[in-house]
């Protein structure tokens, strides 16, 4: 029995690279005092992944130089020490990229529903989907007729705040790149208009879509494409800050336009998302959501890499924009 593990080679600077992981195998462990042992089946990828490998101040310690890479993860439990899980319980929580994980059973989020795919618990019903549900609706506070812009709006969360937002009787405003990804925010999740920022016309288009201004942004890029929504901004909006893709580099802090006027003259207000402050909120998130699911009202879309050996380029191509849906790594059957 061998268990397949992805280890941080280096330390990255910036987007981490294919060649800065490495794929090593190891006997499969066995589960001590009140752990458990899983059989991974679904591995998550994440852009926050970036931040979580590199050496700077950031919401969790980096990971370690030859560790484990850090992952989200749905698997079965096979072996259990531990009261409250049983064998064949299926099961999702930060379990690594590797094949097999003994972990403790408090590492576990929780057992995952039988009546949908085990792989939406990685996404739309699981960090992904409760970052659009607190970020907009405890963040952004939309009102019915607010004009709700979204950027990378055809990703994971991206694509769910859209629908949330339609549900809260909002118009909705998708920022993507490229036709087809544009397409697929009109098409599959019902944004009501959809711009390319890759467009000569990107501003022109999105001033076009937003006649009456952004009421809510959620800004999952920053850089230059949220310097245009900024100049839009409608009287007291709200912008929900949720990630940072469009900037490769922090160390030195890239300069661009200043916000701080737009902001006084519209009474605008900026806060941050990030799902680990709701974790006792995680059940109301994970219930509504899954209803909406269950009744057709939030589509999704899944981007599947097959195998582990897969994993150590994953990121950069989820920053190259390659993947279309959430982006997940299938490990087992």
């Amino acid at each position: 029995m061998v268990n397949r593990q992805v280890l941080l080679r280096e330390r990255p600077v910036g987007v981490p690279r294919a060649d800065q992981f490495e794929v090593v195998e190891r006997p499969v462990p066995d589960p001590g005092a009140g752990e458990v042992l899983i059989r991974n089946h679904w591995l998550s990828v994440e852009p926050a992944m970036r931040g979580w490998v590199n050496d700077a101040p950031n919401y969790l310690p980096p990971v370690p130089v030859g560790a484990v890479m850090r992952s989200y993860a749905v698997g079965r439990v096979e072996r259990s020490n531990h009261a409250m899980w049983r064998a064949g319980d299926v099961v999702t929580g930060m379990f690594g990229w590797q094949e097999w994980a003994a972990v403790p059973g408090s590492v576990i989020d929780r057992k995952v529903d039988d009546d949908l795919p085990p792989s939406t618990a990685l996404g739309v019903l699981g960090l992904n989907g409760i970052t659009a549900y607190f970020g907009l609706l405890e963040v952004g506070e939309p009102r019915p007729g607010d004009t709700v812009v979204v950027s990378t709006a055809a990703g994971s969360v991206g694509s769910a705040v859209g629908q949330i937002a339609r549900i809260a009787g909002c118009r909705t405003v998708g920022i993507a790149g490229g036709p087809a990804k544009v397409a697929l925010c009109r098409e599959a999740f019902g944004f009501d208009a959809a711009v390319d920022y890759r467009s000569p016309d990107f501003e022109a288009q999105l001033a076009a879509a937003c006649p009456d201004g952004v009421d809510v942004y959620f800004d999952n890029t920053a850089g230059a494409v949220s310097d245009a929504v900024y100049r839009l901004l409608a009287s007291r909006a709200r912008v929900v800050v949720c990630g940072t893709a469009s900037v490769q580099d922090w160390s030195p802090a890239p300069l661009g336009p200043r916000v701080e006027r737009v902001v006084l003259v519209k009474r605008a207000r900026i806060q941050a998302v990030l799902a680990f402050d709701w974790k006792a909120r995680y059940p109301e998130a994970l219930g509504r959501l899954g209803a909406w699911v269950r009744d057709g009202l939030i589509a999704y879309r899944e981007d599947v890499l097959e195998g582990i050996g897969e994993a150590p380029g994953a990121i950069a191509g989820l920053y190259k924009g390659e993947n279309m849906g959430k982006r997940l790594i299938r490990v087992g059957s």
